[in-house]
């Protein structure tokens, strides 16, 4: 059984393999083994209450609960952009005109912005390709809805989603070349590296303050402005389907889509409710659903089948096990999307 749980020390060797499989372009899973220790233990600190508001993140996995062992991670920054600026591209108009000359031009810009300081942040999701069967993925990424919905307390109003742009198998990315190489003088990879490992301080000190005018870049930079690489579209799909949308931010490396969204106005969160957990088994003609335990130490998810008009989840003995709860425990429940339960 597949089953969502908050990271642990012992997952570090699991996660740098999983790191060593992303091909790059996933800034929030280097595969460096300091970089992802410290994750952790940010992420244990603040389960424990011991960080401020600026630091806070948490991170959580995707484990067989037969062995334990992590095949993905996701995560949530509480509120970014506090402690390190938070940059991404906002695509704007500007725009020139001349009465006398009868000359009018719109032309779409690239402004360097911190709109989005204090949002909490959907971060590093990725799944083990040997993974991506069935129902794993929507578990993965919507398994943090229910974190949210149960702690609404601890995340702020706006939640924002920065999708992976394109770039090739070389680590070669168009935006990249048109844009952030005549700044950085290094290449894509490079820099790619040094934001995830968190030293990001050089973004402010070499990217162009002014305006960047978008017919300048290439062709190829400016058709990928607002895509997500291929692997991220499924992860973008479901997003989009629980209310996320594109307001004409990117990323300032790859160009890629930040995705954005009212917490209370997040579909799983909105139309989530608390059940009672019940000795039985689920019928396979019931809707799958997102089940999510209460407790904020041990808090798990795993998908099910359940008949939420009768008010109770039913399930076995592995499934009470898997959840960390008992018979009469509140229980937080969501079906998946009609397309995801027919998918």
């Amino acid at each position: 059984m597949m089953v969502i749980r908050p990271v642990e020390r012992d997952d570090l060797a699991q996660l740098l393999a999983l790191a060593g499989k992303t091909g790059g372009g996933l800034t929030s899973l280097p595969a460096d083994s300091d970089t992802l220790k410290a994750r952790i233990e940010r992420s244990l600190l603040t389960w424990q209450g011991s960080l401020p508001r600026s630091e806070q993140g948490y991170v959580f996995v995707l484990a067989d609960s037969e062995d334990n062992r992590a095949v993905g991670i996701c995560a949530i920054e509480v509120a970014v952009g506090l402690q390190d600026p938070w940059y991404n591209f906002r695509v704007g108009t500007q725009v020139h005109a001349s009465k006398e000359l009868n000359v009018y031009a719109s032309l779409p810009t690239l402004s360097l912005s911190n709109d989005h300081t204090g949002s909490s942040e959907l971060c590093t999701l990725f799944l083990d390709p040997d993974y991506r069967t069935g129902k794993n993925g929507y578990l993965l990424s919507k398994s943090r809805f229910m974190f949210m919905a149960n702690f609404r307390e601890h995340f702020t109003q706006h939640v924002v989603a920065e999708m992976r742009g394109i770039s090739d198998e070389q680590g070669h990315s168009p935006f990249w070349d048109s844009v952030g190489s005549h700044f950085f003088s290094m290449p894509f990879t490079q820099a790619d590296f040094l934001s995830g490992t968190g030293q990001k301080a050089f973004i402010a000190e070499l990217m162009p303050k002014h305006p960047l005018y978008i017919h300048y870049l290439s062709d190829a930079a400016q058709k990928v402005i607002g895509e997500v690489h291929p692997h991220t579209a499924p992860a973008r799909a479901v997003l989009e389907a629980e209310g996320f949308r594109y307001q004409h931010y990117i990323d300032i490396f790859d160009g890629g889509p930040t995705l954005e969204c009212e917490i209370d106005r997040i579909r799983a969160i909105r139309k989530s409710q608390l059940l009672t957990a019940e000795a039985g088994e689920a019928a396979e003609t019931w809707p799958l659903c997102l089940v999510a335990n209460t407790d904020y130490q041990r808090f798990r998810v795993i998908l099910l089948p359940v008949d939420i008009d009768s008010g109770v989840v039913q399930l076995t003995d592995s499934q009470r096990a898997a959840l960390c709860c008992n018979d009469g425990d509140a229980l937080r429940v969501v079906t998946l999307c009609r397309e995801e339960n027919k998918a």
